[in-house]
């Protein structure tokens, strides 16, 4: 089937002894699969789940209580006080945005202590300028950069809270940069440390990318507010649309007044008959992730044997699903993008080119063919078009879909003369 899809002997030869090499990888993150599969079931069976919460609302929504079990069972899931779990949340930046405007006033301050934020949120923030931005509204924004070994600079962080910090965002996942993604643990000692200094500062995490790709989440280590996609990777590959926030009651009620109105809260916003696909895609969500994960780990190990620099190592532990490749040349980007679109399910046939997109400054590549529009979940790559022209692969629904499509892509690099294998 592999020679009848497009993969050449040399490229399979060289893949194979690399899948033998990653068993007990393989065994870990099936071992972190089976723990959060039964985490999820827990909170499902505890809050007695039942198939009358499938039915659909419209309009206000009024009484929607397999709305309100979903929330249950997402804070359960999460250790947390309470959930937002809305297909009124349009995507994650979104979600951050929900999060981020619900509990800053004018005059206060947003501080990143892990860098530069994703792209997509600097024209929230107002780091580039844009209409509506919480810097039009008067909030400040200030960020502690990384140490150069990524870790963080707990002196510059101390220096860069004030009297006006309000909100601390701390993005978990690499975004568009050649920095590590930080682990559960990491992320808890960074809370500690900065509410030691100012105790009622709101610590916020970016954790989209990184469910259940480890037993504990943020908000087991004190996060205030956990936030992320459904479309990535809570939504099981099922969810068709939506954002997450899981935190503190205070916090998540803000969330609400912001998201519909205020006095309104979570009393209003009708589930349009998408609650199977979340309660399902949820409770697939532990072993899709294994999936995503396996691909990535696979992925690392082979492009790390060609030379390329890859982040995280083969070797590493892992806290997202992201994998991100060093390719060097557009031509190498656009060719990677390529053999991951010609691994899709859907519009395999497309070839991917760069386009400005909202959002980010750089025109960037997406490959994505996938059954949700966008969902990273599924099989997909993206990268901005600058150098040193970073591929970021994440995704596959299942493991062997997430292995053919590296294999397309080495194919692709192969194909346009990037890369070479060993002759047979």
């Amino acid at each position: 089937m592999y020679f009848k899809m497009g993969i050449s002997e040399d490229v399979l030869a060289f893949t194979r002894p690399v899948e033998a090499e990653l068993k007990e990888r393989f065994e870990t993150i099936d071992e972190i699969a089976e723990y959060n599969q039964l985490k999820v079931l827990h909170a499902m069976q505890e809050h007695h789940l039942q198939e009358a919460y499938f039915a659909a609302t419209t309009g206000y929504g009024y009484n929607d209580r397999g709305r309100e079990a979903l929330e249950e069972i997402y804070a359960s899931a999460f250790h947390a006080e309470a959930a937002l779990v809305r297909p009124q949340i349009t995507c994650g930046t979104h979600a951050l945005t929900v999060a981020l405007f619900s509990c800053v006033r004018p005059g206060d301050e947003i501080l990143s202590p892990v860098g530069k934020p994703y792209d997509t949120l600097e024209e929230v923030i107002g780091i580039r300028e844009s209409p509506g931005s919480l810097k039009e509204w008067g909030v400040s924004y200030r960020q502690a950069e990384l140490k150069e070994d990524g870790t963080f600079d707990y002196e510059a962080i101390k220096k860069a809270i004030n009297e006006k910090t309000k909100l601390v965002e701390i993005q978990r996942s690499k975004g568009y940069l050649m920095r590590p993604t930080f682990s559960v643990s990491q992320i808890g000692e960074l809370i500690s440390f900065i509410k030691g200094i100012k105790p009622d500062v709101i610590c916020m995490v970016d954790n989209c990318y990184g469910e259940f790709t480890e037993k504990i989440e943020p908000t087991d280590v004190g996060a205030d507010m956990c936030v992320g996609s459904l479309i990535k990777n809570p939504g099981g590959g099922l969810a068709p649309i939506g954002g997450y926030i899981v935190g503190t009651k205070a916090c998540i009620d803000q969330c609400a007044y912001r998201l519909s109105a205020p006095g309104l809260g979570q009393e209003v916003g009708a589930n349009l008959g998408l609650l199977p696909s979340y309660f399902q895609g949820f409770f697939l969500s532990p072993t899709v992730t294994a999936a995503a994960l396996k691909t990535a780990v696979f992925a690392a190990s082979v492009y790390e044997k060609l030379g390329f620099t890859v982040m995280p190592s083969a070797k590493e532990e892992r806290h997202d699903i992201i994998q991100a490749v060093t390719l060097g040349s557009p031509e190498a980007l656009i060719a990677f993008c390529k053999g991951i679109q010609q691994a899709a399910p859907v519009d395999a046939f497309v070839s991917p080119v760069p386009d400005d997109m909202p959002g980010y400054e750089d025109p960037v590549i997406m490959a994505a063919g996938n059954f949700v529009s966008g969902s990273s979940i599924e099989l997909s790559a993206d990268g901005p078009l600058r150098p040193p022209y970073n591929v970021y692969f994440q995704g596959g629904l299942t493991w062997p879909h997430g292995k053919f499509g590296i294999l397309k892509s080495l194919q692709a690099l192969k194909d346009a003369g990037v890369v070479k294998f060993p002759a047979l």
